[in-house]
């Protein structure tokens, strides 16, 4: 038995703790963090308003759904950008590097596709939307716009990764022993 104090416990505990790396936030990652603090403070405004107050907002429902569709999309850019969304990562390790390679390749350009295809169908969903919100006098195509922003600086930053794995030879998926000590910023 130690006779550390629960303080000196929780300081060991502390230290034990993984370095935190932030190396890999850009400037174009504000945004998200904006709007997620935005929608926090939307989201506390109806829950004090509702419950502490007793007589609720009725538009903080209405833009806290849209400012969790904008967290989604602005938090996609960013991603994408870093190459993390999710992927099948133990098929990988059993084919041969060639093989991860090409494979690599076929994910990178659906990815483009995926993605431009989308800008594209948003970008007509935004033009073809005239209803206006409920709560305020804001069109919804607007959020429709900025979801096909979303899609095209997503669309750039893939084609940007697709072509450094394709520059490079690697990725996390093609060499997976490279890429395990660093984060997902290949």
């Amino acid at each position: 038995m130690t006779d550390k104090s629960p303080a000196e416990s929780t300081l060991d505990l502390a230290s034990d703790d993984e370095h935190i790396d932030l190396s890999d936030i850009q400037w174009d990652d504000a945004p998200v963090l904006v709007v997620f603090w935005t929608l926090a403070f939307v989201v506390f405004l109806q829950f004090f308003t509702r419950y502490v107050l007793n007589n609720s907002l009725g538009w903080t429902e209405e833009i806290a759904r849209f400012l969790l569709i904008a967290v989604t999309f602005i938090g996609a850019i960013m991603a994408v950008r870093k190459g993390s969304h999710i992927a099948v990562e133990i098929l990988y390790r059993w084919f041969p590097r060639p093989l991860r390679r090409v494979l690599q390749t076929v994910v990178d350009v659906a990815a483009v596709v995926f993605y431009g295809a989308l800008t594209w169908y948003t970008y007509q969903l935004a033009g073809r939307t005239f209803q206006m919100m409920v709560s305020i006098d804001v069109p919804k195509s607007w959020l429709y716009y900025g979801i096909a922003v979303c899609f095209a600086l997503m669309t750039v930053y893939a084609v940007t990764v697709a072509l450094r794995h394709l520059v490079s030879g690697s990725s996390r998926l093609i060499d997976p022993a490279l890429h395990e000590a660093t984060p997902s910023m290949e």
